[in-house]
């Protein structure tokens, strides 16, 4: 929440409402998340080497965040669906996991965080799908926004994030 905004999904008399983008203007807009997903470290190898039963889980990994980015509307219901530019996956090792990271892109009136943070959710279940076979005791984690640019409040970076 902003400071100087409040709650922008309630309306004056506390009613939850989708908020009215009309007299916004379109601006490039991009915002960056991430999902951890822990698994045993030769799990995770072998995930990275494309050796598990169900096939090319890299492939499905990455086409699930994609249709998460866009189906977001569809699932979190008070967002605005807004036409995308671009969702880019990246799947990375991590520890004892695979880390997978969102960039979404838009020239909207409205961010894309939500879409971001979809694209990871959805692409760590579909994750965890394509393992649970091997190992059921996956956990995903850390779904988080590191970085947002655009809009009215401009850009804001996690504050942690070091790069």
């Amino acid at each position: 929440m902003s400071d100087d905004q409040g709650l922008t999904h309630l309306n004056e008399s506390g009613e939850v409402h989708m908020v009215d983008v009309a007299a916004k203007e379109a601006t490039k807009r991009t915002a960056v998340a991430e999902a951890v997903v822990q698994m045993d470290a030769d799990l995770a190898g072998r995930f990275l080497q494309g050796d598990l039963p169900k096939g090319d889980a890299a492939a499905v990994v990455r086409i699930a965040g994609i249709l998460g980015a866009k189906k977001t509307p569809e699932l979190v219901p008070l967002c605005h669906p807004i036409r995308l530019e671009s969702v880019e996956i990246h799947i990375e090792p991590v520890g004892h996991g695979i880390r997978i990271t969102a960039t979404v892109s838009t020239t909207d009136k409205t961010g894309v965080e939500m879409e971001a943070m979809t694209a990871v959710s959805t692409a760590a279940i579909a994750l965890y799908d394509m393992v649970k076979s091997v190992e059921r005791g996956v956990t995903i984690e850390s779904v988080r926004l590191l970085r947002k640019t655009g809009g009215r409040s401009g850009e804001w970076v996690r504050p942690e994030i070091v790069e």
